[in-house]
């Protein structure tokens, strides 16, 4: 049976659960068997985001799809750039920067994002708060 899913909804497959959110791999190898780049669907609930971290060996793309928040990305000498995002913006994350988002509206926050190449969400697995939801599952 192949692994090819080539439409996909958050809602369809496993979801990583956090204190801080939550991530819906819609594109990945154990997904849909995408080889070159790993992404997905990130909700933030308001006044909730994600600390500082980075993916060692890999880049990153962040799409607002909605909501308001701060991104930060370091400079290449470790400076944090601290900016306001909204909706259509798109963030890119050189490799192994570090970076972090918070939602600093009053309701959810949308992110689509984008790793490259693929492996880097799933050092996410290894977080003390990380909980694996099933499809369908809340």
């Amino acid at each position: 049976m192949s692994k090819e899913r080539n439409f996909l909804y958050a809602g369809d497959v496993n979801t990583f659960a956090f204190d801080w959110g939550r991530l819906a791999l819609t594109v990945a190898p154990e997904t849909n068997g995408a080889t070159r780049f790993s992404g997905g669907i990130v909700d933030l609930g308001a006044g909730q985001g994600h600390t500082r971290h980075n993916h060692p060996g890999a880049e990153e793309i962040i799409f607002v799809i909605s909501g308001n928040g701060e991104q930060m990305v370091e400079d290449p000498d470790g400076n944090p750039v601290v900016q306001k995002v909204s909706a259509g913006c798109t963030i890119y994350v050189p490799e192994s920067r570090y970076h972090s988002t918070l939602n600093t509206g009053d309701g959810p926050m949308q992110l689509f994002v984008v790793y490259s190449p693929a492996g880097p969400e799933l050092a996410l697995r290894d977080l003390p708060d990380f909980r694996l939801v099933p499809p369908g599952g809340k």
